[in-house]
């Protein structure tokens, strides 16, 4: 594999330590509280093996499909690696979304957390799960209305037995982010909840000075994507 290609990923993994850092530092926050997700999406494995070997652990995936294609050769390799599922889910995916990723961020019906508080038990995993809430209530955007999130948290523990480590979104790209991490980081807040995931390439250090703990960034570390092929 080319050496510019670890160079590339050594040095962006370094920017977004050195800005993980800074924001932290602005919020009065130690960057040890706040877990990098690398979005690996669209990218094969010459592009995540520099990445991986330059000390990035924990990676986040899409879709079930593509993670399955790529990710269990990878594992086998790097066994210390930790995946994270970002995209929407569906029922059907849940047996191989439990096998294969170590959390889910994308909770956002009462189906899915059936299916996955069923596939848990079956296989004996525990995953770290965040509900998705759609923060900014955009019709073609998954996710929990705000209001209706105190009731789906408690009827994920109530009713399937899920411990929900925190929540997600994804603001509206057209406006200002902080508005949408502030009143995510509240609703949290108010359900005694840890897990911010939210903050992404173009505005991870706003959501870290609003309490994210969790950033998904994918093309300030791998680059621009490719969507032709």
């Amino acid at each position: 594999m080319p050496m510019e290609n670890y160079t590339f990923a050594r040095e962006n993994l370094a920017q977004i330590s050195d800005r993980i850092g800074d924001a932290a530092a602005h919020a009065g926050r130690s960057p040890e509280d706040i877990t990098l997700i690398a979005v690996s999406k669209t990218f094969e494995a010459d592009a995540i093996i520099p990445a991986i070997e330059a000390g990035q652990a924990l990676f986040g995936e899409n879709r079930v499909q593509e993670a399955k294609a790529k990710w269990p050769a990878l594992r086998g390799r790097y066994p210390a690696v930790k995946l994270h599922l970002i995209g929407p889910l569906q029922s059907n995916k849940a047996k191989e979304a439990v096998a294969l990723f170590d959390a889910i961020h994308t909770i956002d019906r009462p189906k899915i957390a059936r299916a996955i508080a069923a596939e848990m038990v079956a296989q004996e995993r525990m995953l770290e799960l965040f509900v998705q809430v759609n923060i900014g209530g955009e019709p073609q955007k998954a996710g929990i209305a705000p209001d209706d999130t105190d009731a789906f948290v408690g009827q994920c523990h109530d009713e399937f037995g899920l411990e929900i480590a925190g929540l997600m979104c994804i603001p509206p790209v057209d406006e200002p982010p902080e508005p949408f991490f502030e009143r995510l980081a509240a609703l949290a807040a108010g359900l005694g909840l840890g897990g911010l995931s939210m903050g992404m390439s173009a505005d991870f250090e706003s959501a870290i000075r609003s309490g994210a703990t969790h950033i998904r960034v994918g093309s300030a570390i791998f680059g621009g994507r490719d969507y032709t092929g």
